[in-house]
């Protein structure tokens, strides 16, 4: 028997815009975890990102070609800058974390697409 209380029922309600795995309907936020209502809900936007190192294709290669020797080319590294977002969302008792790979240029899109929700947000709670 569970005693969490029922999620509210969404309907039909088209979504009016969406952001890794939460979707915005005019009345809703929309995620995995749960619905709640986009009144009142609360949104951060930050960018991550980490530097990856790996070990180039080329490398792979030629040390192939070159064995035994070749395997030297194995110590050649690559390190490439590796750009995320977080979204997180809190509305009520629902606090939901979504991830988006982009490339830098995206990350632009993606900032307006939180400040259009938070307008969202500003309607539906007038």
């Amino acid at each position: 028997m569970s005693t969490a209380p029922p999620a509210p029922f969404v309907g039909v309600e088209p979504y009016v815009a969406s952001l890794a795995d939460i979707g915005v309907t005019p009345h809703w936020v929309v995620t995995p975890r749960g619905t709640a209502p986009l009144a009142g809900s609360q949104w951060w936007l930050t960018d991550r990102g980490a530097w990856t190192q790996q070990i180039p294709v080329w490398a792979i290669v030629l040390a192939i070609v070159f064995f035994p020797l070749g395997l030297l080319f194995l110590l050649c590294k690559e390190s490439r800058w590796s750009t995320w977002l977080e979204v997180t969302v809190r509305s009520g008792t629902l606090v939901h974390v979504g991830m988006i790979g982009v490339p830098s240029y995206e990350a632009q899109n993606a900032h307006a697409t939180v400040d259009r929700i938070r307008a969202f947000a500003a309607q539906a709670g007038a």
